[in-house]
């Protein structure tokens, strides 16, 4: 395991990382997610991730009980928490200075933790101002119940703004931002944030990696009845995969799949490796269901030397979908 720099901050992260959107609570119970917690840990992975909106909050319990069981050493491990869904009440969502405190506060007693290693804030908040959000943060930094916030599907604009209102007021600026990117999602990696990380040194942890499940291969052929498209309220999931754009992603990870076939590799390590290769990527956030899914995964760090430039411009010419770069960049 690696570990990398969350931007210009000093923090390292383990290259690979693990999440528990949609598997906690909803696929994993309390022993399952110790069970794979656990052998993320002795692999090296030190940030573990999570958001107030997963499972309705269960998620970080589930994610609690396992580290008040494993009682690593505090200053061992990174964990996070993300605000905007608190529930359905005006007051418990969105990045109002109450919304923010109230669910970081939740977010501790749920984790069981003191303070939030990082705090995201989940998506923009269009009815809050910025300086409102931002002044919030700083003061739960300033508390020491948080470390480093940031950002999670906020455009380049939103990220520069939240910096400048930072440093107009000596205010603490986001360090880093969670965006989606794999193989079928990269404008704002490689194209929209090429100035957040030139100039402003923004860290990032990617979420979907293997673009759920579909940069796995195992949509390729009959789809798996546990697979998350047949879970309960992901049937947008469904509709999308099952929409022809979708079926074309499928065409495309066919072939994706016969690449990594004969680089000697699955097409999960591929498409992980593939996503470790830009630098601007400070861990890739893994989730799994089964301890045996993540033992595959975390097995691409064996496989790192099979990914060359070779491999990439054949990846390239099958994808076809690689952003422009920017004038000056």
């Amino acid at each position: 395991m690696q570990y990398r720099r969350l931007g210009r901050s000093g923090l390292k992260v383990s290259e690979l990382s693990f999440g528990s959107w949609v598997t906690f609570h909803t696929q994993a119970g309390l022993e399952t997610a110790k069970e794979m917690m656990a052998l993320a840990y002795e692999s090296g992975v030190n940030f573990f991730d999570n958001a107030e909106g997963y499972a309705e909050g269960q998620s970080e319990v589930i994610m609690g009980k396992a580290l008040k069981d494993l009682a690593w050493s505090r200053d061992s491990y990174i964990v996070s928490s993300k605000v905007f869904w608190g529930g359905a009440k005006p007051t418990q969502r969105g990045l109002s200075r109450k919304h923010v405190r109230d669910a970081c506060d939740a977010a501790l007693r749920r984790l069981q933790v003191d303070y939030l290693d990082l705090y995201f804030c989940h998506r923009p908040d269009i009815e809050t101002p910025v300086e409102e959000t931002v002044r919030a943060m700083h003061d739960l930094i300033q508390q020491g119940k948080v470390l480093y916030w940031g950002t999670s599907e906020w455009s380049a604009q939103q990220i520069f703004e939240a910096h400048g209102i930072a440093r107009q007021y000596g205010l603490t600026p986001p360090t880093m931002e969670q965006p989606e990117y794999n193989l079928f999602h990269r404008e704002k990696m490689e194209h929209e944030f090429v100035r957040c990380f030139s100039e402003l040194g923004l860290g990032t942890t990617i979420w979907s990696p293997l673009a759920s499940g579909l940069l796995t291969g195992k949509y390729n052929k009959e789809t798996p009845k546990d697979a998350r498209i047949n879970l309960k309220g992901y049937e947008w999931l469904k509709d999308k995969f099952e929409s022809p754009e979708g079926q074309a992603k499928i065409g495309k990870a066919k072939a994706l799949e016969g690449l990594a076939r004969e680089a000697g590799m699955s097409l999960t390590h591929l498409s992980l490796l593939w996503c470790l290769q830009n630098p601007h990527v400070s861990t890739v956030i893994l989730g799994a269901s089964k301890k045996e899914q993540l033992i595959d995964n975390l097995a691409v760090l064996k496989v790192t030397k099979k990914l060359d430039q070779g491999l990439i411009e054949r990846i390239e010419a099958v994808m076809q979908n690689k952003p422009e770069a920017w004038p000056h960049y």
